[in-house]
Formats: C-alpha cells, structure tokens, sequence
C-alpha cells in the first residue's frame, strides 16, 4: 500500500501516552467490508458526533469515540495524519461529513491531507477534497509554547514573538 506523506510523533502531554495499552488502538479500517462492519455496530447517538481518527504510519484509517485521545488511537506510534471525522449515510453510501486535522497530541500540518484521502479512498468512503476544518499548529521558537494561527496571523499569542511560516512543531530543542 503506497501511503504519501511525513509521519508525525505524539506531542502532547507524557500522562496521556500512559494511558496507552496494547489492543487499545483504535479500529482498524482496510477495507469497505472493515468500515461496513464498523459503522453497523454503531448507534444512532454515536453516529450524531464525531470520530477521533488517525492515519497509521501503514496508511491505514483507524477510529474510536471522540473522547478518546489520538495518542491511544494510535497506539502510541507515529501517525500521517490525525483529527476528528464525522460521516453520514445517504442512498446506502457512507460519505464523510465533517474531518479536521485538530489533534494537539499530534499536531499534524494541514499537508497531512493526501493520507487521508488515500485511506478513505481505500475503503469506499466517499470524501471532500480537504479537510472541512483545518487547523494550523506552529511552536514559537522563543517561548516554546504550542500555538494555533488563526487567520493567517503568525504570532505567538504567548509572547508576541512572529511564528514560523512552515511546519515546526516536532522541533525538540525545548
């Protein structure tokens, strides 16, 4: 399976990554029978909200329930993309409603796209060209601290200082 895209590592808070536990990952989704199968066993109520959701670093969608933490979806490992997605029904075909890229555990860049598309293609589902919601995630290089742009407005909310124009989250030099 051809999977484009950087894998990015958990980096949110360490007592979370504690919370991991093998065969505690989210649902593995490989197939258009995976996700049928899946969605089945869903109620209406848990079908009403969104999905925590990442893509392994395999290309493979996995799923669980919204409050669950990307990091425990992911089963600590490193992910293409990650956020919350939710779907819908209509005419017997699953289609995607709303997906985002806000995980602040993994923080992806919205360039994480393409994995999503290609795993959601894999399994028959159909999508939007992008995400529905994208979050911008960048670490100020002064004070350290996580920020989310909003409207194209590079600075740090923390101290003022201008924030990197590409992608830096990762950076571990803290």
């Amino acid at each position: 399976m051809e999977t484009r895209g950087r894998p990015y590592q958990y980096v949110g808070p360490a007592e979370l990554k504690e919370l991991v536990r093998a065969g505690g990952e989210g649902r593995s989704m490989r197939s258009a029978v995976d996700f049928g199968m899946w969605a089945s066993e869903r109620t209406p109520d848990e079908l009403a909200e969104p999905f925590t959701f990442v893509v392994d670093a395999g290309g493979v969608l996995r799923l669980a329930p919204r409050r669950s933490e990307h990091v425990v979806c992911a089963g600590g490992d490193e992910v293409l993309s990650a956020g919350e997605m939710s779907f819908h029904e209509e005419s017997g075909r699953w289609e995607v409603e709303e997906v985002s890229n806000q995980s602040t555990g993994y923080c992806p860049d919205v360039i994480s796209w393409p994995a999503v598309a290609e795993a959601l293609d894999r399994i028959g589902v159909q999508r939007p060209s992008g995400f529905t919601h994208e979050v911008v995630f960048r670490r100020c290089r002064s004070c350290r601290e996580l920020n989310i742009v909003r409207d194209e407005d590079f600075v740090c909310v923390f101290c003022g200082e201008d924030l990197p124009r590409e992608w830096n989250v990762a950076e571990l030099d803290r």
